[in-house]
C-alpha cells in the first residue's frame, strides 16, 4: 500500500515555506514563554530552519530538497549564496534536534532554558538572514523553470 498525504506534494512557492518557518519561530516563543517543554522549543527551531533552507533554496534554484538535514540544506544554500557559509556551524547544532528531541532514548537529552533560548536566539538570526537575503530588493517573484 502507498502512502500519499492528504492535499498533494510540498509546496512550489517559496513564501509559502517562509510563512510556515515563521509559524514555527512563533510556536517556539510560545512555548518558551509559558514554560514548554524544551525539546518542542528546541524541535521548533529546528524545523523553523529547515523549512526556511528550503525556501531560500526554492527561490533561488527552482528546486525543492528533500529531507531534514540543515547541515546538507545549508551548504546547498550556500553554493548559490557564499553568505550562508556562516552559518555551517550553527545549522550542525539545529541539526541534531531533529531525531533527539522527538524520539525517546536511552540517555536522556538534557536541555536548560539557557540552552533552549541559544537555539532559539540560533534560528531567529539565520531566519531574519534568509528573510532578509530574499526580501532585501521586495518581494521576488516565483522564478520561472
Amino acid at each position: 500500500m502507498s502512502r500519499r498525504r492528504k492535499g498533494g506534494r510540498d509546496s512550489l512557492y517559496y513564501y509559502k515555506w517562509l510563512e510556515k518557518a515563521l509559524l514555527d519561530l512563533q510556536a517556539a516563543r510560545v512555548l518558551l514563554t509559558w514554560g514548554g517543554d524544551p525539546c518542542n522549543i528546541a524541535f521548533h527551531c529546528q524545523q523553523a530552519i529547515e523549512k526556511a533552507l528550503k525556501g531560500f533554496l526554492l527561490y533561488r534554484t527552482g528546486r525543492h530538497f528533500d529531507g531534514h538535514n540543515l547541515t546538507f540544506l545549508c551548504r546547498q544554500a550556500a553554493a548559490a549564496e557564499e553568505s550562508f557559509l556562516e552559518y555551517l556551524e550553527q545549522s550542525a547544532m539545529l541539526n541534531n534536534l531533529y531525531i533527539e528531541t522527538r524520539y525517546p532514548t536511552d540517555l536522556p537529552l538534557e536541555m536548560d532554558e539557557h540552552t533552549v533560548r541559544q537555539y532559539l536566539n540560533m534560528a531567529e538570526n539565520m531566519f531574519a538572514a534568509i528573510r532578509q537575503e530574499l526580501y532585501d530588493s521586495g518581494k521576488p517573484e516565483r522564478p520561472s523553470r
